[in-house]
Parts: C-alpha cells; sequence; structure tokens
C-alpha cells in the first residue's frame, strides 16, 4: 500500500461517503462531492456527466437502504500533486466485483475534496 497521507485519506473517505446510501439517495449530499466537471466511464462503458449522475443516482445499485451495498477494498492513493489524489480500490456488489480508479481534487472556497474522474472495469468471475 502506498504511504498515507491526510489527502489520500480525506480522498477515501469521499470515496466511502459515496457508496453510502444515505448519499446515494441524496442529490445535495452527492453534490458536494462531486466536482461539477465530474465525468464516469461505467462498468457498462457507459460515460456519465456530472448533471446525469446527480439525476441518476439514486436510482442505481447502493440507492437503496435496505438494498445492496458496495464492499470495497484494497484502496490505494498517490498523492499527484497538492489537492489532486488517485485513488484505485475494488468493490464488490450483489456477486459483481470491479476495479475502480478515481480522481479527487481540492479546490473551491472553502476547499473541499471532489470526485473529479471515476472509472469501473468489471473483473471477471474466474479472474483473480
Amino acid at each position: 500500500m502506498s504511504q498515507e497521507t491526510d489527502e489520500i485519506r480525506e480522498a477515501i473517505a469521499g470515496e466511502l461517503r459515496l457508496m453510502d446510501p444515505s448519499v446515494r439517495m441524496s442529490r445535495s449530499l452527492a453534490r458536494e462531492l462531486l466536482d461539477p466537471a465530474f465525468v464516469e466511464v461505467g462498468a457498462s462503458g457507459r460515460r456519465w456527466t456530472y448533471d446525469e449522475m446527480l439525476a441518476t443516482l439514486p436510482e442505481l445499485d447502493g440507492g437503496a437502504e435496505n438494498g445492496p451495498r458496495y464492499e470495497s477494498s484494497n484502496f490505494e492513493g498517490v498523492l499527484l500533486a497538492p489537492g489532486l489524489v488517485h485513488l484505485t480500490f475494488e468493490s464488490m456488489m450483489d456477486g459483481h466485483r470491479a476495479r475502480r480508479s478515481s480522481l479527487w481534487r481540492k479546490q473551491g472556497a472553502p476547499a473541499t475534496w471532489q470526485m473529479y474522474y471515476h472509472q469501473a472495469t468489471p473483473i471477471p468471475l474466474d479472474s483473480v
């Protein structure tokens, strides 16, 4: 694992918050964590913009309090530059695994960490 800095810990905390159903169900809470220039390439291959993600997030997997939840593991982070963190990790949801990569940047006044980019790549069941 990479050497964890406060910046990396804060980015991981933001990532975990975005997996929390109460945040996924709340556009206002999700808005705090997503950069206005946010883009995602999901495990399906679909490209999502900031507005599309905010509009759809409550209906996506992991958005129901009583439904399946994301389980994450193997977080690694790298501070690429002041205010820019790259995270990689694995997730499991309802039997589906994915390798994930995200960029978090800290900006604005007051400066807050927000996800700028996210990509998920499915892991085949027979893969290690």
